[in-house]
């Protein structure tokens, strides 16, 4: 009982933080930065490479995972619809592929951290030493 208490009396910057959802990417990936225009452009499909040329692998959660509506939301400021219809587009004209989709985000870690050219999200709570944090400018 007075857990939820203390949770609700922590400042909103301490709680938000343990919850951000960051970008993050295989650790041999030059680019430890990118704009969202690039971010946002790599996971619609329409880049295929990283700004040096080595191919990306795009990795998502479900459509109704809800770090992945934030994410979609928040830091690329589409809804996940959108990237949807984008990615059924491509497939379906035969110009393109969707990302792989990974079910939680303890998989989105170990298939960014074993894919070489590898780009996904998750909490930032989920964050280790096997990969890295891109920021977007």
């Amino acid at each position: 009982m007075l857990l939820p208490l203390l949770v609700a009396l922590l400042p909103p910057s301490v709680h938000a933080e343990e919850r951000q959802v960051v970008l993050i990417a295989h650790p041999q990936v030059a680019n430890t930065a990118l704009t969202r225009d690039t971010t946002r452009a790599i996971f619609a499909m329409r880049q295929r490479s990283w700004p040096d040329g080595q191919a990306v692998r795009v990795f998502v959660l479900p459509n109704n995972h809800p770090v992945h509506a934030r994410f979609a939301k928040e830091r690329l400021t589409v809804y996940p619809h959108q990237l949807q219809l984008a990615w059924d587009r491509m497939v379906f004209s035969g110009t393109g592929q969707a990302p792989s989709q990974v079910d939680n985000q303890i998989e989105m870690l170990e298939r960014v951290a074993t894919t070489p050219g590898a780009l996904g999200y998750l909490e930032r709570e989920y964050l280790d030493d096997r990969v890295q944090v891109v920021t977007m400018e």
